[in-house]
C-alpha cells in the first residue's frame, strides 16, 4: 500500500522513458546467475523484491515485457534496453534491478541463486548464502 509518508525509493531506465517510486520495505539483493539472466544483462541480475502495492511505475510507452519462460516474464524499456524487472506468475511482488535505483541505494547482497549455472568468466567474491538453483536447496560452501 502506497503511502505519501514512507521512503520514497526511485529509479528508472537509462534514457530515462520508464520512472518508478517504491514506497516500502526492499527486499535484500539476490544475485540470479542463470543464463537467462546472464543473457539479458552479460553478466547476473542483482534484483530487490518488492511488494507490487508499493511500486509506482511512470511509463512514456516504452515498457515491454518478454516472456522468456511459462513462469515469469522480464521488464525492460524497449528504447535504450535498460533490465528493469523481473515479473514471477501470481506472485505479489515484483524484482527490481540494483542498477535501476538511483543512488544511493542502501541495498545489501543478501544471497545468490543458480550458482550451478554461473559462467566462468567471473567468480562471486562475497560471503553470503549461494544456492545451486533456487532459493529452496539448501546453500552450497563459499569455496565451491
Amino acid at each position: 500500500m502506497q503511502d505519501e509518508h514512507r521512503p520514497a525509493h526511485h529509479g528508472g531506465c537509462l534514457c530515462g522513458s520508464v520512472r518508478f517510486v517504491v514506497r516500502g520495505e526492499r527486499g535484500g539483493l539476490v544475485g540470479c546467475h542463470c543464463s537467462q539472466c546472464r543473457r539479458q544483462t552479460g553478466l547476473y541480475y542483482a534484483a530487490s523484491d518488492c511488494a507490487l502495492a508499493d511500486i509506482t511505475i511512470k511509463d512514456s510507452g516504452t515498457l515491454s515485457w518478454y516472456r522468456a519462460s511459462d513462469t515469469a516474464a522480464r521488464g525492460f524499456c524497449s528504447r535504450c534496453g535498460s533490465a528493469l524487472f523481473w515479473q514471477g506468475d501470481g506472485l505479489d511482488q515484483v524484482s527490481v534491478m540494483a542498477g535501476a535505483f538511483d543512488d544511493p541505494t542502501g541495498l545489501v547482497m543478501l544471497q545468490h541463486i543458480y550458482c550451478a549455472d554461473k559462467a566462468d568468466f567471473y567468480t562471486i567474491a562475497d560471503d553470503v548464502p549461494r544456492y545451486p538453483a533456487g532459493r529452496a536447496q539448501p546453500p552450497v560452501d563459499a569455496g565451491d
